[in-house]
Protein backbone atom coordinates (compact mmCIF):
# COMPACT_ATOMS: atom_id res chain seq x y z
CA UNK A 1 0.00 0.00 0.00
CA UNK A 2 2.76 2.19 0.96
CA UNK A 3 6.02 3.59 -0.77
CA UNK A 4 8.20 1.64 1.49
CA UNK A 5 7.60 -1.70 0.37
CA UNK A 6 8.94 -1.43 -2.96
CA UNK A 7 12.26 -2.61 -4.01
CA UNK A 8 14.46 -1.27 -6.48
CA UNK A 9 15.10 -4.25 -8.41
CA UNK A 10 15.04 -5.31 -11.80
CA UNK A 11 11.97 -8.07 -12.29
CA UNK A 12 12.33 -10.83 -15.11
CA UNK A 13 10.34 -14.67 -15.65
CA UNK A 14 13.52 -16.23 -14.12
CA UNK A 15 13.26 -14.57 -10.88
CA UNK A 16 11.53 -16.42 -7.89
CA UNK A 17 8.92 -14.33 -5.42
CA UNK A 18 11.46 -14.69 -2.20
CA UNK A 19 13.68 -13.01 -4.48
CA UNK A 20 11.84 -10.54 -5.38
CA UNK A 21 10.80 -9.50 -2.10
CA UNK A 22 14.41 -9.96 -0.83
CA UNK A 23 15.23 -7.14 -3.43
CA UNK A 24 18.28 -9.34 -4.55
CA UNK A 25 18.41 -7.87 -8.39
CA UNK A 26 17.74 -11.02 -9.83
CA UNK A 27 16.17 -9.65 -12.98
CA UNK A 28 19.73 -8.68 -14.27
CA UNK A 29 19.69 -10.67 -17.44
CA UNK A 30 22.24 -11.08 -20.72
CA UNK A 31 19.28 -11.55 -23.11
CA UNK A 32 18.87 -8.69 -25.36
CA UNK A 33 15.29 -9.68 -26.51
CA UNK A 34 13.61 -9.86 -23.62
CA UNK A 35 12.11 -7.00 -21.91
CA UNK A 36 12.71 -6.68 -17.55
CA UNK A 37 10.16 -5.22 -15.70
CA UNK A 38 11.78 -2.21 -14.13
CA UNK A 39 10.25 -1.38 -10.41
CA UNK A 40 11.34 2.40 -10.47
CA UNK A 41 10.20 3.15 -13.71
CA UNK A 42 7.16 1.24 -13.09
CA UNK A 43 6.31 3.59 -10.21
CA UNK A 44 6.66 6.26 -11.75
CA UNK A 45 4.99 5.69 -14.93
CA UNK A 46 2.02 4.22 -12.96
CA UNK A 47 1.58 7.77 -11.33
CA UNK A 48 2.31 9.82 -14.07
CA UNK A 49 -0.06 7.67 -16.26
CA UNK A 50 -2.71 8.38 -13.24
CA UNK A 51 -2.34 12.26 -13.62
CA UNK A 52 -2.62 12.26 -17.16
CA UNK A 53 -5.48 10.33 -17.62
CA UNK A 54 -7.50 12.24 -14.83
CA UNK A 55 -6.04 15.49 -16.21
CA UNK A 56 -7.59 15.01 -19.70
CA UNK A 57 -10.71 13.61 -18.38
CA UNK A 58 -11.06 16.84 -15.92
CA UNK A 59 -9.96 19.25 -18.94
CA UNK A 60 -12.43 17.73 -21.08
CA UNK A 61 -15.59 17.79 -18.60
CA UNK A 62 -14.92 21.39 -17.95
CA UNK A 63 -14.74 22.22 -21.47
CA UNK A 64 -17.99 20.52 -22.07
CA UNK A 65 -19.36 22.03 -18.89
CA UNK A 66 -18.28 25.61 -19.82
CA UNK A 67 -19.73 25.13 -23.45
CA UNK A 68 -23.42 23.76 -21.80
CA UNK A 69 -23.42 26.36 -19.10
CA UNK A 70 -22.95 29.28 -21.61
CA UNK A 71 -25.67 27.98 -23.97
CA UNK A 72 -28.05 27.99 -21.33
CA UNK A 73 -26.77 31.60 -20.32
CA UNK A 74 -27.58 32.79 -23.64
CA UNK A 75 -31.14 31.36 -23.56
CA UNK A 76 -32.22 31.84 -20.31
CA UNK A 77 -34.51 34.86 -21.24
CA UNK A 78 -36.76 33.28 -23.71
CA UNK A 79 -39.22 31.64 -21.43
CA UNK A 80 -41.73 31.37 -24.16
CA UNK A 81 -39.61 28.81 -26.12
CA UNK A 82 -39.34 26.57 -22.51
CA UNK A 83 -43.04 26.71 -22.16
CA UNK A 84 -44.53 26.15 -25.66
CA UNK A 85 -41.78 23.55 -27.40
CA UNK A 86 -40.23 22.00 -24.18
CA UNK A 87 -42.21 19.07 -24.09
CA UNK A 88 -40.90 15.59 -25.23
CA UNK A 89 -44.95 14.38 -27.05
CA UNK A 90 -42.57 10.79 -27.56
CA UNK A 91 -42.37 10.43 -23.89
CA UNK A 92 -45.30 7.83 -23.21
CA UNK A 93 -44.38 5.89 -19.82
CA UNK A 94 -45.89 7.32 -17.07
CA UNK A 95 -42.71 7.70 -15.21
CA UNK A 96 -40.72 9.19 -18.17
CA UNK A 97 -43.86 11.95 -18.20
CA UNK A 98 -43.41 12.63 -14.70
CA UNK A 99 -40.08 13.22 -14.75
CA UNK A 100 -39.78 15.16 -18.01
CA UNK A 101 -42.91 16.95 -16.15
CA UNK A 102 -40.54 17.71 -13.10
CA UNK A 103 -37.72 18.40 -14.83
CA UNK A 104 -39.33 21.57 -17.10
CA UNK A 105 -40.98 22.79 -14.21
CA UNK A 106 -37.19 23.07 -12.23
CA UNK A 107 -36.18 25.00 -15.01
CA UNK A 108 -39.40 27.25 -14.89
CA UNK A 109 -38.56 28.23 -11.54
CA UNK A 110 -35.40 28.99 -11.91
CA UNK A 111 -35.41 31.02 -15.11
CA UNK A 112 -38.14 32.74 -12.83
CA UNK A 113 -35.97 32.86 -9.47
CA UNK A 114 -33.60 35.01 -11.84
CA UNK A 115 -36.40 37.18 -13.28
CA UNK A 116 -36.98 38.18 -9.84
CA UNK A 117 -33.55 38.30 -8.92
CA UNK A 118 -32.40 40.64 -11.58
CA UNK A 119 -35.71 42.82 -10.61
CA UNK A 120 -34.37 43.62 -7.09
CA UNK A 121 -31.51 45.64 -7.62
CA UNK A 122 -32.00 48.47 -5.00
CA UNK A 123 -29.85 46.85 -2.18
CA UNK A 124 -26.97 45.56 -4.58
CA UNK A 125 -24.64 48.17 -2.67
CA UNK A 126 -25.30 46.64 0.83
CA UNK A 127 -25.35 43.30 -0.78
CA UNK A 128 -21.97 43.66 -1.79
CA UNK A 129 -20.92 45.87 1.62
CA UNK A 130 -21.78 42.51 3.28
CA UNK A 131 -20.00 39.74 1.05
CA UNK A 132 -17.16 41.96 1.03
CA UNK A 133 -17.31 41.92 4.81
CA UNK A 134 -18.11 37.88 5.02
CA UNK A 135 -14.90 37.43 2.78
CA UNK A 136 -13.08 39.50 4.81
CA UNK A 137 -13.47 37.85 7.78
CA UNK A 138 -13.14 34.71 6.32
CA UNK A 139 -9.98 35.23 4.72
CA UNK A 140 -8.06 36.54 7.76
CA UNK A 141 -9.98 33.24 9.95
CA UNK A 142 -8.04 30.98 7.11
CA UNK A 143 -4.95 33.12 7.72
CA UNK A 144 -4.67 32.87 11.05
CA UNK A 145 -5.96 29.41 11.37
CA UNK A 146 -2.86 28.16 8.39
CA UNK A 147 -0.58 30.23 11.00
CA UNK A 148 -1.71 28.30 13.98
CA UNK A 149 -1.14 25.27 12.21
CA UNK A 150 1.81 26.29 10.76
CA UNK A 151 2.82 27.36 14.31
CA UNK A 152 1.19 23.93 15.99
CA UNK A 153 3.28 21.75 13.22
CA UNK A 154 6.29 23.63 13.92
CA UNK A 155 6.31 23.00 17.81
CA UNK A 156 5.37 19.48 17.26
CA UNK A 157 8.80 18.83 14.97
CA UNK A 158 11.05 20.69 17.68
CA UNK A 159 9.30 17.60 20.04
CA UNK A 160 9.50 14.84 17.99
CA UNK A 161 13.14 15.65 17.62
CA UNK A 162 13.64 16.16 21.03
CA UNK A 163 12.00 12.59 21.45
CA UNK A 164 13.51 11.27 18.62
CA UNK A 165 9.84 10.14 16.79
CA UNK A 166 7.97 9.34 19.88
CA UNK A 167 4.33 10.21 19.91
CA UNK A 168 4.63 11.72 16.05
CA UNK A 169 1.56 9.33 15.24
CA UNK A 170 -0.82 10.45 18.36
CA UNK A 171 -0.37 14.61 17.54
CA UNK A 172 -0.52 14.18 13.80
CA UNK A 173 -4.00 12.21 14.56
CA UNK A 174 -4.84 15.16 16.75
CA UNK A 175 -3.86 18.08 14.32
CA UNK A 176 -5.97 16.34 12.01
CA UNK A 177 -9.14 16.16 14.07
CA UNK A 178 -8.26 19.64 15.09
CA UNK A 179 -8.47 20.09 10.97
CA UNK A 180 -11.75 19.03 10.42
CA UNK A 181 -13.55 20.17 13.99
CA UNK A 182 -12.52 24.22 12.36
CA UNK A 183 -13.99 24.15 8.65
CA UNK A 184 -17.72 23.92 11.16
CA UNK A 185 -17.22 27.70 11.20
CA UNK A 186 -16.91 28.37 7.40
CA UNK A 187 -19.79 27.53 5.82
CA UNK A 188 -19.32 27.89 2.15
CA UNK A 189 -15.98 28.81 2.73
CA UNK A 190 -14.60 25.62 4.42
CA UNK A 191 -12.89 24.41 1.09
CA UNK A 192 -10.40 26.95 1.22
CA UNK A 193 -9.63 26.49 4.88
CA UNK A 194 -9.22 23.14 4.30
CA UNK A 195 -6.88 23.29 0.92
CA UNK A 196 -5.17 26.05 3.17
CA UNK A 197 -4.24 24.37 6.22
CA UNK A 198 -3.67 21.49 3.89
CA UNK A 199 -0.86 23.49 2.31
CA UNK A 200 0.51 23.96 5.06
CA UNK A 201 1.18 20.55 6.40
CA UNK A 202 2.63 19.54 2.89
CA UNK A 203 5.03 22.67 3.86
CA UNK A 204 5.53 20.78 7.06
CA UNK A 205 5.92 17.68 5.32
CA UNK A 206 7.94 17.65 3.02
CA UNK A 207 10.19 21.38 3.75
CA UNK A 208 10.62 19.71 7.62
CA UNK A 209 10.26 16.13 7.83
CA UNK A 210 11.65 15.05 4.01
CA UNK A 211 14.75 17.02 4.61
CA UNK A 212 15.68 15.87 8.38
CA UNK A 213 13.86 12.49 8.52
CA UNK A 214 16.52 10.40 10.36
CA UNK A 215 15.79 13.23 13.32
CA UNK A 216 12.57 11.61 13.98
CA UNK A 217 13.73 7.81 13.10
CA UNK A 218 12.39 8.08 9.88
CA UNK A 219 13.78 5.16 7.86
CA UNK A 220 11.31 5.80 4.96
CA UNK A 221 9.68 9.20 4.97
CA UNK A 222 7.31 8.81 1.98
CA UNK A 223 5.47 6.03 4.32
CA UNK A 224 5.04 8.39 6.64
CA UNK A 225 3.51 11.25 4.26
CA UNK A 226 1.02 8.64 3.04
CA UNK A 227 -0.49 7.33 6.43
CA UNK A 228 -0.43 11.01 7.50
CA UNK A 229 -2.83 11.63 4.30
CA UNK A 230 -4.49 8.09 5.07
CA UNK A 231 -5.65 9.30 8.86
CA UNK A 232 -6.71 12.30 6.69
CA UNK A 233 -9.44 10.23 4.63
CA UNK A 234 -10.33 8.30 7.56
CA UNK A 235 -11.00 11.08 10.10
CA UNK A 236 -13.04 12.87 7.17
CA UNK A 237 -14.72 9.48 6.46
CA UNK A 238 -15.42 9.04 9.95
CA UNK A 239 -16.62 12.08 10.35
CA UNK A 240 -19.33 12.16 7.25
CA UNK A 241 -20.74 9.00 8.60
CA UNK A 242 -21.26 10.93 11.42
CA UNK A 243 -22.47 14.00 10.20
CA UNK A 244 -25.06 11.47 8.03
CA UNK A 245 -26.36 9.14 11.10
CA UNK A 246 -26.67 12.34 13.80
CA UNK A 247 -27.31 15.23 11.52
CA UNK A 248 -29.97 13.56 9.12
CA UNK A 249 -30.93 10.33 10.09
CA UNK A 250 -31.60 10.64 13.63
CA UNK A 251 -32.83 14.26 13.12
CA UNK A 252 -35.60 13.12 10.66
CA UNK A 253 -36.18 10.63 13.04
CA UNK A 254 -36.94 13.37 16.35
CA UNK A 255 -38.56 16.09 14.13
CA UNK A 256 -41.25 13.69 12.80
CA UNK A 257 -42.04 11.65 15.76
CA UNK A 258 -41.39 13.97 18.20
CA UNK A 259 -42.20 17.46 16.58
CA UNK A 260 -44.26 16.36 14.09
CA UNK A 261 -43.06 17.99 11.37
CA UNK A 262 -43.43 16.09 8.07
CA UNK A 263 -40.36 17.82 6.36
CA UNK A 264 -37.35 16.11 6.11
CA UNK A 265 -33.82 17.45 6.58
CA UNK A 266 -32.75 19.46 3.23
CA UNK A 267 -29.75 17.89 1.36
CA UNK A 268 -26.59 20.34 1.08
CA UNK A 269 -25.38 20.07 -2.08
CA UNK A 270 -22.53 22.92 -1.83
CA UNK A 271 -21.27 21.45 1.67
CA UNK A 272 -21.48 17.67 -0.11
CA UNK A 273 -19.59 18.61 -3.22
CA UNK A 274 -16.92 20.36 -1.46
CA UNK A 275 -16.66 17.60 0.83
CA UNK A 276 -15.80 15.21 -1.96
CA UNK A 277 -13.50 18.01 -3.78
CA UNK A 278 -11.66 17.79 -0.43
CA UNK A 279 -11.49 13.94 -0.66
CA UNK A 280 -10.50 14.08 -3.97
CA UNK A 281 -7.29 16.37 -3.03
CA UNK A 282 -6.11 14.43 -0.04
CA UNK A 283 -6.14 11.53 -2.80
CA UNK A 284 -4.48 12.83 -5.54
CA UNK A 285 -1.77 14.29 -3.20
CA UNK A 286 -1.51 11.19 -1.62
CA UNK A 287 -0.81 9.12 -5.00
CA UNK A 288 3.16 9.59 -4.60
CA UNK A 289 3.66 7.80 -1.53
CA UNK A 290 0.43 5.92 -1.20
CA UNK A 291 -0.20 4.48 -4.67
CA UNK A 292 -3.66 3.08 -3.71
CA UNK A 293 -4.79 6.07 -1.75
CA UNK A 294 -8.39 5.27 -3.76
CA UNK A 295 -11.52 6.61 -1.60
CA UNK A 296 -14.15 8.39 -4.05
CA UNK A 297 -16.24 5.32 -4.12
CA UNK A 298 -16.78 5.30 -0.66
CA UNK A 299 -16.89 8.82 0.47
CA UNK A 300 -19.44 9.22 -1.92
CA UNK A 301 -21.75 6.22 -0.63
CA UNK A 302 -22.88 7.59 2.81
CA UNK A 303 -24.17 11.32 1.48
CA UNK A 304 -26.12 8.90 -1.63
CA UNK A 305 -27.75 6.98 0.65
CA UNK A 306 -28.89 9.58 3.14
CA UNK A 307 -30.07 11.86 0.07
CA UNK A 308 -32.14 8.98 -1.49
CA UNK A 309 -33.48 7.85 2.75
CA UNK A 310 -33.29 10.95 4.88
CA UNK A 311 -33.61 14.00 2.90
CA UNK A 312 -35.50 16.35 0.33
CA UNK A 313 -34.79 18.50 -2.27
CA UNK A 314 -33.14 21.91 -1.26
CA UNK A 315 -35.44 24.88 -1.07
CA UNK A 316 -32.78 26.68 -3.11
CA UNK A 317 -32.70 26.61 -7.10
CA UNK A 318 -29.78 25.12 -8.59
CA UNK A 319 -28.77 25.67 -11.75
CA UNK A 320 -27.48 22.40 -12.85
CA UNK A 321 -24.99 23.44 -15.44
CA UNK A 322 -23.58 26.19 -13.85
CA UNK A 323 -22.96 25.08 -10.43
CA UNK A 324 -21.28 22.04 -12.32
CA UNK A 325 -18.90 24.29 -13.97
CA UNK A 326 -18.49 25.93 -10.84
CA UNK A 327 -17.42 22.16 -9.11
CA UNK A 328 -15.50 20.79 -11.88
CA UNK A 329 -13.53 23.93 -12.15
CA UNK A 330 -12.78 24.08 -8.09
CA UNK A 331 -11.95 20.33 -8.78
CA UNK A 332 -9.78 21.03 -11.39
CA UNK A 333 -7.82 24.09 -10.24
CA UNK A 334 -7.36 24.38 -6.68
CA UNK A 335 -7.34 20.83 -6.24
CA UNK A 336 -5.86 18.55 -9.05
CA UNK A 337 -3.32 21.23 -9.86
CA UNK A 338 -2.17 21.39 -6.36
CA UNK A 339 -1.38 17.59 -5.97
CA UNK A 340 0.67 17.87 -9.34
CA UNK A 341 2.75 20.83 -7.80
CA UNK A 342 2.89 18.74 -4.88
CA UNK A 343 4.03 15.68 -6.31
CA UNK A 344 6.01 17.43 -9.47
CA UNK A 345 7.75 19.17 -6.49
CA UNK A 346 8.71 16.22 -4.56
CA UNK A 347 10.14 14.15 -7.44
CA UNK A 348 12.34 16.91 -8.57
CA UNK A 349 13.96 18.68 -5.61
CA UNK A 350 13.54 15.94 -2.42
CA UNK A 351 15.99 13.53 -2.14
CA UNK A 352 14.60 10.00 -1.65
CA UNK A 353 14.79 7.69 1.11
CA UNK A 354 17.76 5.42 1.06
CA UNK A 355 16.98 2.67 2.91
CA UNK A 356 13.42 2.30 1.32
CA UNK A 357 11.68 2.32 -1.57
CA UNK A 358 12.25 2.35 -5.77
CA UNK A 359 14.29 5.33 -5.65
CA UNK A 360 16.68 4.13 -2.89
CA UNK A 361 20.11 5.52 -3.33
CA UNK A 362 18.94 8.34 -6.50
CA UNK A 363 20.04 11.88 -6.16
CA UNK A 364 16.02 12.37 -7.20
CA UNK A 365 13.18 10.41 -8.34
CA UNK A 366 13.40 11.46 -11.81
CA UNK A 367 16.98 10.39 -12.05
CA UNK A 368 15.27 7.06 -12.37
CA UNK A 369 13.92 7.24 -15.84
CA UNK A 370 17.51 8.80 -17.18
CA UNK A 371 19.30 5.73 -15.71
CA UNK A 372 16.88 3.15 -17.30
CA UNK A 373 17.37 5.16 -20.73
CA UNK A 374 20.98 4.88 -20.36
CA UNK A 375 21.12 1.21 -19.04
CA UNK A 376 19.06 0.38 -22.42
CA UNK A 377 21.00 1.52 -24.51
CA UNK A 378 24.03 -0.17 -23.63
CA UNK A 379 22.27 -3.41 -23.38
CA UNK A 380 19.42 -3.27 -25.95
CA UNK A 381 20.72 -1.51 -29.50
CA UNK A 382 16.95 -2.06 -30.80
CA UNK A 383 15.35 -0.10 -28.28
CA UNK A 384 18.31 2.52 -28.14
CA UNK A 385 16.19 5.20 -29.64
CA UNK A 386 14.15 5.60 -25.98
CA UNK A 387 16.81 7.21 -25.02
CA UNK A 388 16.41 9.51 -27.80
CA UNK A 389 13.16 9.80 -27.10
CA UNK A 390 13.37 10.11 -23.55
CA UNK A 391 16.37 12.82 -23.62
CA UNK A 392 14.16 15.05 -26.35
CA UNK A 393 10.88 14.77 -24.72
CA UNK A 394 11.12 14.29 -21.06
CA UNK A 395 14.50 16.55 -19.89
CA UNK A 396 13.38 19.07 -22.50
CA UNK A 397 12.52 22.03 -21.22
CA UNK A 398 10.55 23.50 -24.15
CA UNK A 399 8.18 20.41 -24.58
CA UNK A 400 7.64 20.46 -20.88
CA UNK A 401 6.32 24.14 -21.30
CA UNK A 402 4.46 23.48 -25.05
CA UNK A 403 2.62 20.68 -23.04
CA UNK A 404 1.47 22.24 -20.59
CA UNK A 405 0.15 25.57 -22.43
CA UNK A 406 -1.49 23.01 -24.86
CA UNK A 407 -3.12 21.52 -21.37
CA UNK A 408 -3.98 24.92 -20.08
Amino acid sequence: MFYGYYTNSTINTSCRPDEITAGTGCGTTSDPHMMAYNIPLAYCFTIGITFFITGIVLVYSMSKSFGRSFRVFKSQGNMAIKVFCSWDFKVSKKMSVRMQSENITTQLKELLSEVKGGEEEKGRLSGMAVHLLAWSISLGSTFFCALGIHCFAKYMHLVSVCVCGGGVSHHRTTLTLRHLILYILFLYRNLLLKVSILGVLCYHWLGKIAAEPEQHGLQCWESFVGQELYRFLLVDFIFTVLYTVFGEFIWKRFSQGVLRRRRKPVFDIARNVLELIYGQTLTCAGRQPSSLLVNSLVAFLPPQSSLLVNCQASRKLWRASQMSTLFISLLCFPSFLGAIVSVTYTILTIKPSSGCGPFRNLPFMFHSAKQWAQELKSTNHKLAWLNWVHRCLVENPLFLFLLAGVFL
